[in-house]
């Protein structure tokens, strides 16, 4: 069954804690949490005291995502704020490979994101080196964007170059129960996932609900 990351850019930031408490309790995998600078992306989101403050209350992994240039100079800085994997962007890594190996040396297991018009052959080089892949299924920067449906080429792509390998693949942008299952179709094993679950109008625990319902629809139509 694929993973559900809440995406914490989506939540209540007034009432931060008491979201990612009720996203975990709905039976969330792990917490995706977004950093931007304003450089690398047209935002600026948080930073590690953030990030502290989410492990301070979150039981189970914390995602963090560095949208940031220069991501080398503060993962000792997430790492001791609590992230349990770091994902940087190879479009702001001179030397991804060096920097893959910095983030396992702090203690966390190692991503990379691919913005959406960067190919999924870039990372072929580095695909030993990697835990994690992130495709951007939206240009990134801000939430609530449409899934652009053309990533799933690189999905299934991705899913071809990572067999064999212990590497997840992450789906991230413009996720919800109509978008899940061409994710999962195209190989995804995480998705992460904003507005459709902290927005959503029945709360956060029906919108983990509903995208479990969609996996699972897809996985059982898959397999019949």
């Amino acid at each position: 069954m694929i993973k559900i990351a809440p995406s914490i850019l989506a939540a209540d930031f007034g009432r931060l804690g008491e979201q990612v408490t009720r996203a975990q309790e709905a039976g969330a995998d792990l917490i995706h949490i977004d950093v931007m600078d304003g450089r690398f992306v047209p935002n600026i989101t948080i930073g590690p005291a953030v990030v502290e403050a989410v492990a301070k209350v979150a039981a189970i992994p914390l995602d963090v995502h560095l949208m940031i240039v220069e991501p080398e100079r503060y993962l000792r800085r997430f790492a001791d704020s609590g992230a349990d994997s770091i994902s940087v962007h190879i479009e702001a890594c001179t030397h991804l490979h060096r920097v893959l190996g910095q983030i396992h040396e702090v203690g966390c297991r190692a991503g990379v994101a691919l913005n959406p018009h960067t190919p999924a052959t870039a990372l072929r080089e580095v695909l030993d080196d990697a835990d994690i892949i992130n495709v951007m299924t939206v240009n990134p920067g801000f939430g609530g964007q449409r899934f652009i449906s053309g990533m799933t080429i690189k999905l299934r792509t991705l899913r071809e170059m990572v067999a064999g390998r212990d590497i997840e693949i992450e789906v991230d942008g413009g996720i919800n129960a109509e978008t899940l299952p061409i994710a999962m179709a195209a190989g995804a094993t995480i998705a992460i996932a904003g507005t459709c679950i902290f927005q959503h109008e029945k709360g956060i625990a029906a919108g983990i609900a509903e995208l479990r319902r969609a996996a699972s629809m897809a996985t059982a139509d898959e397999e019949s």
